[in-house]
């Protein structure tokens, strides 16, 4: 008798250890399928725009001087600042909005090129001489394909960070500075 109830213990043991190791395994593809899901949720682009834009243009820039750096401006000019804008995807690179200081129904997003930026390299026999030099930064790529003449603007909606798509992005005349160029370029 005592043979047999071991033997059926054993038996429900078996099935118990059974039934946890699918439940487990259920359970591990819903959590992986999950992230998954956010993950492709988190950067939906609006249907609507969250505020009537006017035309919106980027421009280069460059200092006169030399190292003096370069780079690229788009203004977005919005009919209601009420919208917490928060950052800019231009060309595969990604920078905070701010307000122009001069305008305040116009954002600018800041964009510096390689070109003409100063480059303080240490070339040395000496690898300790070296050691002062800054590593490259690498940029992060964007979460979005763009087109050459589109951008995307980030916005705070509630604690929700939403995105819209800007099309027809016009190139206006470059600006070539005589000196150093103004702050905030």
């Amino acid at each position: 008798m005592a043979l047999i109830l071991k033997s059926y213990i054993y038996n429900i043991q078996l099935i118990a250890m059974k039934v946890i190791k699918q439940l487990s395994s259920i359970l591990l593809m819903l959590v992986f399928i999950t992230s998954f899901l956010q993950c492709t949720s988190a950067q939906k682009l609006q249907q609507n725009a969250p505020v009537e834009f006017g035309e919106v243009y980027y421009q280069k820039w460059t200092a006169g001087i030399k190292e003096g750096g370069s780079g690229l401006n788009i203004f977005i000019p919005v009919t209601n600042t009420s919208t917490r804008f928060d950052s800019v995807y231009f060309r595969g690179k990604a920078t905070k909005l701010e307000a122009n200081p001069n305008q305040d129904t116009v954002l600018i997003g800041r964009f510096k090129t390689e070109t003409n930026q100063k480059k303080d390299i240490i070339l040395s026999h000496d690898a300790k001489e070296e050691y002062v030099n800054q590593m490259p930064v690498k940029t992060k790529p964007i979460p979005f394909d763009l087109n050459h003449d589109e951008c995307i603007v980030s916005y705070k909606k509630g604690h929700k960070t939403l995105y819209y798509k800007i099309s027809n992005i016009i190139e206006k005349m470059s600006v070539n500075y005589p000196g150093a160029p103004p702050n905030k370029q």
